[in-house]
């Protein structure tokens, strides 16, 4: 990793250590309840709020639904009023146990509540992701690739163009068919 690179790592941990931080004293939650919620150790909580350590997906998604705040809230600042993301910029988090990667294209700002992500997944890939915040609804549209995605009890086959939408607030999956597969989503948030 080049020093750019790594300053920019560095950057990324220690703005989800305050937002994290933020969130859970607005909240008027300990330390141990939110870690309870989140279904984490008090100690990994602990380490996040201190921008020690490097969250992946998981992690960061139980945290966002314990604080009913949606996942970009965590990992970005608002956006500008003009925004450009460049191709394999923009702060990336990546799934500890598959090849995943969801880069935050945009946050909501106050008012409507949504984000846009792109998705990656290297091939045969598969991400199950547990329910998010009541109410929400993502809009995925497969952009390369073939993806079997939506409910995690009833996944639908979409190929390259395709446009789905599922409740978010359920277990559901994004799986890679055969080659590596990439989407934009968006979440709406309640």
């Amino acid at each position: 990793m080049n020093d750019d690179a790594e300053h920019a790592a560095a950057a990324l941990i220690t703005g989800i250590a305050d937002r994290l931080r933020r969130e859970r004293e607005r909240a008027q939650l300990s330390a141990s309840e939110l870690a309870r919620r989140a279904g984490l150790a008090k100690s990994t909580l602990t380490q996040l709020e201190a921008g020690r350590g490097n969250p992946g997906v998981e992690t960061l998604w139980a945290l966002a639904v314990a604080l009913g705040v949606p996942f970009a809230q965590l990992i970005a600042e608002p956006a500008p009023v003009t925004q450009i993301v460049r191709a394999g910029e923009g702060p990336t988090t990546r799934a500890e146990q598959t090849d995943f990667a969801a880069t935050l294209l945009a946050s909501c700002p106050p008012g409507p509540r949504h984000s846009l992500y792109r998705l990656t997944l290297g091939a045969g890939a598969s991400r199950h992701s547990a329910p998010h915040i009541p109410g929400t609804v993502e809009h995925l549209t497969v952009t390369a690739g073939r993806m079997n995605a939506g409910p995690a009890d009833a996944p639908v086959d979409l190929a390259t163009g395709d446009y789905m939408r599922f409740p978010g607030d359920i277990a559901h999956v994004y799986t890679a068919v055969t080659e590596p597969a990439y989407a934009v989503l968006v979440m709406a948030y309640p």
